[in-house]
Parts: C-alpha cells; sequence; structure tokens
C-alpha cells in the first residue's frame, strides 16, 4: 500500500472553498483503500502568520474535530499535530543546510504571502518549503495530493530528496505529485476574490447554522439580469453559486443552470441553501458531539503522534547517520 502524505493549518473554521478544495479529498482518498494515510495539522505553520496564543490550541482541536466530522477515521488514517513530531523541525534543519537561499527567494508563495502580511514577514515564512519538505520526506510518500498552487514547493521536496541522496547517499523518496481538482470557490460578496474567512458574510463556512447559510446565500451577489444561465464572464456571482452546487452534486455548473432554467434567483438560491444545509447537517452534529468531549479529542490526536513519531523517528536516525551526526 502507497504512502500518502498532506497537512492542513489550522487558522480557523473552514469554509467551503476548504472542503471542496482539500477536506473532502483527503476522505475520498482515506476511503479508497490504495493508501496508508498521514494527515497532519500544520500547526507549525501557521506560526509563520499573525496569531493568539491563546486561541492557537484550540484551533488545533476544531480543525481536528473538522477532519473526524467530515470522514477522517483515525483507525484508518494517522491524524496528528506536526509540533508533537520533533522529527520534522529536526529535518528542517538538516534540510536548510543544503537549501540554496536563491531557491526559496523565488517561492512564489513567499512573494504573495509577504504581500499581504507585510508587517509581519519572517524567517518562517521564507523557510515554509523547506518545513514543508520535512513533512514530506520523513513518511517515505510515493505521493502527495497537491493542487497547482503547491507544485513548485512540492518540486523543492523532490529536489531536496535528490540532493541529498548524491551528497550522503540514498535516503530519501523523490514523492509524486497527486494533482487534486481544487474549486475555487470565490466570496459571496466580491465574486471577483477568493472565498476568505477574513470576509465572514462573504464566506459560507461548512459548520454555519441552516439560518445562517440561508442569509449568506440569499444575500449573494447576483446580477440585474434574471436569467439564469451558466456565464462566468458576464455573470461571475451566478456562475460561483451554481459551481458550488454543481459541486456538492456533483454536477457541471451548465447542467446545473439548465435545471434551474425559467426559474428566479431568489428559487435557486432558497434551493441551494437547503442543498448546503443538508448537506453538512451530519457534519455539524458530529462536530458539536466532539468537540464537546475535547479530551478524547486530545487522545486521538496523541495517539495519532505516537504513531507518526514511530515512522518519523526511525527516518531521522538514518538521515542522522547519514550525515554524520550518530554513529
Amino acid at each position: 500500500m502507497d504512502t500518502l502524505v498532506s497537512g492542513i493549518q489550522p487558522t480557523g473554521r473552514l469554509h467551503i472553498g476548504n472542503y471542496l478544495g482539500a477536506l473532502r479529498n483527503l476522505v475520498d482518498l482515506q476511503d479508497s483503500g490504495e493508501h496508508a494515510c498521514y494527515y497532519f495539522i500544520a500547526d507549525l505553520h501557521s506560526l509563520t502568520e499573525p496569531f493568539d496564543p491563546k486561541e492557537k490550541h484550540r484551533q488545533v482541536l476544531e480543525l481536528a474535530a473538522d477532519l473526524l466530522a467530515a470522514g477522517v477515521d483515525p483507525e484508518r488514517a494517522v491524524v496528528f499535530p506536526q509540533s508533537l513530531v520533533p522529527a520534522h523541525s529536526e529535518l528542517a534543519w538538516i534540510l536548510n543546510t543544503i537549501t540554496p537561499m536563491g531557491e526559496l527567494e523565488r517561492m512564489t508563495q513567499f512573494k504573495d504571502k509577504s504581500a499581504r502580511q507585510a508587517e509581519h514577514i519572517n524567517a518562517g515564512l521564507f523557510d515554509y518549503p523547506v518545513l514543508m519538505a520535512a513533512d514530506i520526506l520523513l513518511y517515505e510518500p510515493k505521493f502527495v495530493p497537491v493542487g497547482d498552487d503547491q507544485l513548485q514547493h512540492l518540486e523543492l521536496t523532490r529536489t531536496l530528496a535528490r540532493r541529498f541522496n548524491a551528497k550522503y547517499g540514498k535516503t530519501f523518496v523523490e514523492p509524486k505529485a497527486l494533482l487534486t481538482k481544487t474549486s475555487r470557490v470565490m466570496s459571496l460578496k466580491d465574486p471577483s476574490k477568493k472565498m476568505s474567512k477574513s470576509v465572514p458574510d462573504g464566506c459560507l463556512f461548512i459548520d454555519d447554522e441552516p439560518e445562517t447559510i440561508m442569509r449568506k446565500i440569499a444575500r449573494a451577489v447576483t446580477d440585474s439580469d434574471a436569467t439564469l444561465v451558466y456565464d462566468p464572464e458576464r455573470k461571475p456571482g451566478l456562475a460561483n453559486l451554481l459551481e458550488i452546487y454543481g459541486a456538492l452534486t456533483h454536477l457541471a455548473p451548465k447542467a446545473v443552470a439548465g435545471e434551474f432554467a425559467g426559474t428566479s434567483y431568489a428559487t435557486f438560491k432558497e434551493k441551494l441553501a437547503v442543498l448546503a444545509s443538508r448537506h453538512f447537517a451530519a457534519f455539524r452534529t458530529r462536530k458539536k458531539e466532539l468537540l464537546a468531549d475535547p479530551e478524547s479529542l486530545r487522545k486521538i490526536l496523541a495517539a495519532g503522534a505516537e504513531k507518526a513519531g514511530t515512522i518519523a523517528q526511525k527516518k531521522i536516525d538514518e538521515v542522522k547517520r547519514q550525515v554524520g551526526l550518530i554513529g
């Protein structure tokens, strides 16, 4: 069985874009039975952006609840916080010594994030891709599920694996990208921008209550032309709603538009709100149950960290032998 690794940052509530772009896919990969899945909560990575220390642990537990409520099974996938496995940080430091500064300076995500948080540009943000490489290489995965925006980081991971192997001897497997179809969900308030939790009213959180979902979708920006067709160029707001409906029902947006042809925007929005509410009903219930028992969540994460740590420790010990740190 092939090993597969993926991580998600704990930075607050997940919205429907996070679900369609990542969370649903992680469950599908687990359920396929084709992979040994390691799903880590990237809490060390999350420190590179502004955060409230009093909220960080709660965010980790909330993300754990999100994963489990969505269908990730800790009996079939190893779920753990990155920070509970010290080998991630140890390997990142060793990989730093074979990573030229110029390669990190070319990372487009560093440039993008630096522009967004100009007053919080830190060395961790710059070094983010090396820690990501360590996250991956420790578990010798054959595949890493990524969207287009992470291909550059994965290619650096492959480069570092080759470089280390050439310098110190065969140690790492070069992981391959498992390209995932990531739905680009736009803001309900401004369809020219991606959905972001920084604009809550334009964001459909997957744990929103039905009345909140109804209100947000009813107020979603569309256009003054009441003709219900799929036209992303002329009708980006409506197209976004049709794409969300299609993603939840596994239908093409044009097919959704055809299904609702001749109806009003209000009717379609109401149907979409009902669909979204029902789709996440079990999720909302399960998440509340999980968060009501934080100690059980901590035990699940600790057990996952122990399993991951056993694998990671063997690899970091091998790395240390290869570079001469231990005999």
